[in-house]
């Protein structure tokens, strides 16, 4: 069970696409269940922006307002300096052992989320959702599993 779920780009980018397949319609319907159970759902500043620039550059209106309306709607993390020092930490440890998430000069979007869920918890209450748990899992203390394993 965990208390708080947060949202990586290509979860957020399924629920809030307007033109809705079938697995959309699944991720949404797993999105109102964690609400109802009473997890709070966290859209980390780091998925909007790498989610948002996609949107504006295909200029994917609608999109951008299903985003803008989640984002009103849900709890919204932004970066700060400590997480953004801890996402420091975080590439440099993956890359020390060899498992780098990102090219060496890449941000890594990565080691930035997995800093933005070590700041809302331990991994005994805070889970990623995510459809990239093999790169996410290589950082201590992360909970990264697949959306549709995800309960609150």
């Amino acid at each position: 069970m965990s208390d708080v779920v947060l949202l990586d780009t290509g979860i957020l980018g399924l629920v809030t696409n307007p033109r809705g397949g079938e697995r959309s319609r699944a991720c949404n319907q797993w999105l109102e269940t964690v609400l109802q159970r009473g997890a709070r759902v966290v859209v980390p500043e780091i998925a909007d922006y790498e989610l948002r620039r996609e949107l504006l550059r295909a200029r994917m209106e609608k999109g951008l307002e299903r985003l803008n309306e989640l984002v009103g709607t849900l709890s919204y993390q932004p970066l700060t300096t400590n997480i953004m020092r801890q996402a420091a930490a975080n590439w440099a440890t993956v890359r020390n052992r060899g498992q780098p998430t990102a090219d060496a000069s890449a941000l890594d979007g990565d080691a930035i989320l997995a800093a933005q869920a070590m700041a809302c918890g331990d991994a005994a209450t805070v889970v990623i959702a995510t459809d990239n748990v093999g790169h996410l899992s290589r950082f201590d203390g992360i909970n990264a599993r697949g959306w549709d394993e995800v309960t609150a």
